[in-house]
């Protein structure tokens, strides 16, 4: 008699499914990630939003994070290290054009400008 192999968390190993990622770490966040995911996709199923992405395997599994497992065991979902941000990126991020410093300037000035005038209005009037 041929048994199928049934996935739950017996099946894909963890062994496996170490093999096919660096570190424990990055497996447990690729599966949490992944499994939010699948988690969210479920849940706006009947809106017809079409965001997500659906489970990328054939399973009979209903838990996110099984589907998830079942995903990087059959190399579907496959971790990536996000781009190196240098120093000269930070600071160019944190700069303000020119064009948008001299605007608030401008404005700082004329608030400043306006609060004087009253000022004087105020103490004519009162006089």
């Amino acid at each position: 008699m041929i048994y199928e192999q049934h996935y739950s968390m017996m099946f894909p190993t963890i062994e496996e499914l170490l093999g096919r990622t660096d570190s424990k770490f990055r497996l447990v966040t690729l599966g949490a990630l992944r499994a939010c995911q699948i988690n969210s996709y479920f849940g706006q199923l009947g809106e017809g939003l079409g965001a997500m992405v659906p489970p990328q395997v054939l399973t009979m599994s209903r838990k996110p994070l099984s589907i998830a497992f079942e995903e990087i065991a059959s190399d579907k979902i496959i971790a990536t290290d996000p781009p190196e941000v240098t120093e000269e990126d930070l600071l160019a991020d944190s700069m303000i054009p020119t064009g948008e410093a001299n605007l608030e300037e401008a404005a700082l000035e004329q608030a400043d400008g306006d609060a004087a005038g009253l000022d004087e209005a105020d103490l004519d009037s009162a006089s």
